[in-house]
């Protein structure tokens, strides 16, 4: 009989320090080290482009996480977007739990089953109260509000228009230029 090892947030942290991952791109998953794919072009400039749109809407609001890590129960993963609460300084010692997160967003292209299903259930388990998904093929935000158990009771599909967010409802932001779509 084999018995797997799962790995704990402070083991995982341990192994980065050291090196072991040095020119690998890996997360945290379940207590599982996994490898992960690279970004296409198009994914990444949406998340630089929809990260700087964000951080300018959201100055002095939020702070705007472009593909950096946070942390959950058991699990350490990077969306693509992650909008936290301030002060900055408080994560030059660790990254961003549930309760510093207003909403987070993944752009799919290839993973976009992942992202609908596996990553959805993660975030709503853990409490995120907002979860974006950019549809890149689709030309489509899919918003999924109001966690319950591992999975959410609203989700809404935009092509254009505007939308707030439930963290900042005064806040107009654009769905066209988080599409990268030309208005």
């Amino acid at each position: 009989m084999k018995t797997l090892i799962k790995w704990s947030i402070e083991d995982y942290h341990r192994m980065i320090e050291a090196g072991i991952f040095n020119q690998r791109r890996v997360e945290l998953r379940e207590g599982e080290i996994i490898e992960v794919s690279p970004e296409s072009p198009i994914h990444y400039m949406l998340g630089n482009r929809g990260s700087k749109y964000l951080e300018g809407l959201l100055h002095g609001l939020a702070y705007v996480r472009h593909g950096g890590p946070i942390t959950l129960d058991r699990t350490e993963r990077s969306p693509d977007i992650a909008i936290v609460k301030l002060p900055e300084a408080q994560y030059y010692q660790r990254h961003p739990y549930p309760e510093d997160i207003y909403w987070l967003i993944e752009i799919a292209n290839s993973t976009l089953a992942r992202d609908l299903n596996e990553k959805k259930d993660i975030y709503a388990e853990a409490g995120i109260q907002e979860y974006w998904v950019i549809n890149v093929t689709k030309k489509q935000l899919r918003v999924f509000r109001s966690p319950q158990g591992n999975n959410y009771l609203i989700e809404q599909d935009y092509t254009q228009g505007y939308l707030s967010s439930l963290a900042f409802p005064d806040l107009n932001i654009s769905v066209n230029k988080l599409l990268m779509v030309k208005i």
